[in-house]
């Protein structure tokens, strides 16, 4: 029994712990989405303003939903998104070591989405 308990602190903690880590990267583009700066990365041609938007939905948005572990596997998808966007397109021409703080956020989201959040959640209540 106390193993079953062991798992389930260990997906809130790498549900939780990344989460609020990847606000650090949302919160200055949401303030920048809310000031009307849109300049950002056009990666898929879609302009600047929405990709901006996506941006702050899979590192903001998303994150807050997978900190509470509300539909946690699906607000994960996003986020995993964001940061294979950020590892493979954004940053496809740097060095490893530019891309790994993207490639271990997408490893993180991955294993979300395919554990899910534990039954520390709102989605287990």
């Amino acid at each position: 029994m106390k193993n079953n308990t062991l798992v389930h602190v260990g997906l809130a903690l790498l549900r939780i712990a990344p989460s609020v880590f990847m606000l650090t990267h949302g919160y200055p583009k949401l303030m920048k989405l809310i000031s009307g700066n849109t300049e950002f990365a056009n990666p898929f041609g879609i302009g600047q303003a929405p990709s901006l938007f996506l941006a702050v939905v899979g590192e903001f948005i998303c994150p807050l939903l997978i900190i509470i572990g509300f539909k946690t596997r699906w607000a994960a998808i996003p986020t995993a998104i964001t940061m294979f966007v950020a590892a493979f397109m954004i940053h496809s021409a740097d060095p490893f070591s530019v891309k790994e703080k993207a490639l271990l956020f997408l490893v993180i989201f991955i294993t979300i989405i395919l554990l899910g959040p534990g039954k520390y959640s709102i989605d287990k209540r």
